[in-house]
């Protein structure tokens, strides 16, 4: 039928691995259709020397590729879910959420040690300040350091010495073929995972009648309900990069099992809880589990970090 579809994406090496993913799925169950990219950079990508939370945070790499969603330049997205905002523009949404990578942290040092066997005063680089209060929680005699740039510019800053290890997402490593060079991967018990993280979210304009239903035979029933209430976790304690939140939802079955965590920058204190309920539930169980942490003190920290980085801002 000649019918063209164009995709959103950043211009990274992750990125265009996981456009290239979706391109091929759409592809293959729609032999009628031809994918083309289209590369779009964000603000995220040209602002590589400041860390995220002092740059606005989670809409830095979405931004500029929902606006040419809606004004007609592509037909649809595609994003790491761990960079979607809580809140999805007007006219816009998730048309589906393909079946999920491994969701944990990596560990990669450059002398093969694990976390714990490094030595007090080793340098670790991370993008994320939820892995840097984790690290600091569980290891406060580290040197941990702001690491910005694609996960290549990461593993070459590692390579040069620079850091003595990283902490990256374990999703990356493995789509980029890097997984040899995993030293230890991270149980969500010592680092729990960002919201959405190892998932693809697959961005689309509400009601389209064309896109909408090819989006959705990629959609993965499990990672969705997952998804759904780790981000309905973060949208009800109003997250974004500024603070340090985690969250990691596992199916079993019919049940779905949430974990989630607000943390001081500096590691000092963590509150963190488990819920479980019925995975149909997912959206609820992601509100009442941000409840419980709110009625802990976590909306103390949320708002103090909140302001502080208005004020640096």
């Amino acid at each position: 039928m000649g019918d063209v579809i164009r995709i959103g994406t950043r211009g990274s090496k992750l990125a265009l691995w996981q456009a290239e993913w979706v391109k091929s799925a759409l592809e293959n169950r729609s032999p009628g259709v031809s994918v083309e990219l289209v590369v779009i950079k964000t603000k995220g990508d040209k602002i590589q020397d400041v860390p995220l939370a002092k740059v606005g945070g989670k809409g830095l790499f979405v931004k500029e590729i929902e606006e040419a969603i809606l004004d007609g330049r592509v037909d649809l997205a595609v994003h790491s879910m761990k960079d979607m905002p809580a809140e999805i523009p007007e006219g816009l949404c998730i048309g589906a959420v393909p079946v999920r990578e491994d969701p944990r942290d990596v560990f990669i040092s450059s002398s093969g040690r694990h976390l714990d066997a490094l030595p007090q005063g080793a340098r670790v680089g991370t993008s994320s300040l939820r892995r840097a209060a984790q690290l600091r929680h569980g290891r406060p005699d580290l040197d941990v350091q702001p690491l910005r740039g694609n996960l290549d510019t990461r593993m070459r800053k590692l390579d040069e010495g620079q850091f003595d290890a990283v902490v990256l997402a374990a999703a990356g490593v493995k789509r980029l073929d890097l997984a040899h060079r995993i030293t230890q991967s991270l149980a969500p018990e010592t680092m729990l995972p960002a919201v959405g993280q190892g998932a693809l979210c697959i961005e689309v304009r509400e009601n389209d009648p064309r896109i909408g239903p090819l989006a959705r035979g990629l959609d993965h029933g499990e990672t969705r309900r997952a998804v759904t209430g780790e981000r309905a976790f973060l949208h009800k304690l109003e997250g974004g990069c500024q603070v340090p939140i985690a969250a990691h939802g596992v199916i079993d079955g019919e049940r779905l099992t949430l974990s989630g965590l607000v943390a001081e920058l500096d590691g000092s204190a963590m509150i963190k809880e488990t819920l479980s309920g019925p995975a149909t539930d997912a959206g609820e169980i992601g509100v009442r589990l941000a409840q419980r942490l709110l009625d802990r003190g976590a909306g103390d920290i949320l708002e103090r970090l909140k302001a502080e980085a208005d004020e640096n801002g």
